[in-house]
């Protein structure tokens, strides 16, 4: 089954030009111009990944993101004129996966398209559950527990825990995350990676403000132990 993809931009070009390059790459399209339409389409046709514009007529796309986060953990692509950092934290840190900023190139965009899908589909077979400390990292079903309790993180958040979590007691770099997770295009994004460590130490750790999984090591990046 091809994967389905809504777009979600309230610029006719942009849906004119995105609509049918998708098409011709096999993927499944739909599209809305508001966020009220947008919503609407997410329970109903059930994408497998958004491109989520940001300045839409009626519902601001941050909202319509976190709206989705309720019900969907699919990726979602934020494709917005805003270049201010402010812009790409609050789309970050309310579960958005990836940003790009307008104007784009279409290559890059399909590449981050493909990205995100594989990632969501677990296109790499996945092995043994990874038990850290008072965590389980369970790849084949996408779960994570912390000290027998379920928890909930979006497709990002159990991309970067199950990445920090293969390399245990190690410094990695914050290139070498950001790379490892949004792929070579982000390495100067720092952003990224601050407002997602943010919202997941909120989930896996008992105290946030004293990290006992992802600690960080200043100006360098960020060390996984379960110490």
């Amino acid at each position: 089954m091809p994967a389905r993809i809504l777009i979600v931009d309230d610029e006719p070009n942009i849906l004119g030009t995105l609509a049918p390059l998708l098409r011709t790459r096999g993927y499944d399209v739909f599209t809305a111009m508001n966020g009220r339409t947008a919503i609407e389409s997410v329970d109903r046709d059930k994408p497998d990944l958004i491109v989520l514009d940001l300045g839409l007529p009626d519902i601001d796309g941050v909202e319509v993101c976190r709206d989705v986060r309720e019900t969907l953990s699919v990726p979602i692509i934020v494709l917005s004129a805003r270049g201010a950092e402010g812009d790409k934290v609050r789309a970050l840190d309310v579960g958005a996966d990836d940003y790009i900023t307008k104007p784009f190139g279409a290559e890059e965009l399909l590449a981050r398209i493909r990205a995100a899908l594989r990632r969501s589909d677990g296109a790499t077979p996945p092995s043994e559950p990874i038990v850290r400390g008072g965590l389980i990292i369970d790849r084949e079903r996408f779960r994570v527990l912390r000290d027998g309790d379920e928890l909930r993180l979006t497709p990002k958040e159990f991309e970067l825990l199950t990445y920090l979590a293969q390399h245990p007691g190690r410094v990695l770099t914050h290139r070498t995350i950001l790379k490892a997770i949004w792929g070579p295009n982000a390495v100067d994004q720092p952003e990224h990676l601050r407002v997602l460590v943010g919202a997941l130490r909120k989930k896996i750790e008992a105290n946030p403000s004293a990290p006992k999984y992802i600690l960080t090591e200043p100006w360098v990046g960020y060390r996984f132990t379960d110490d």
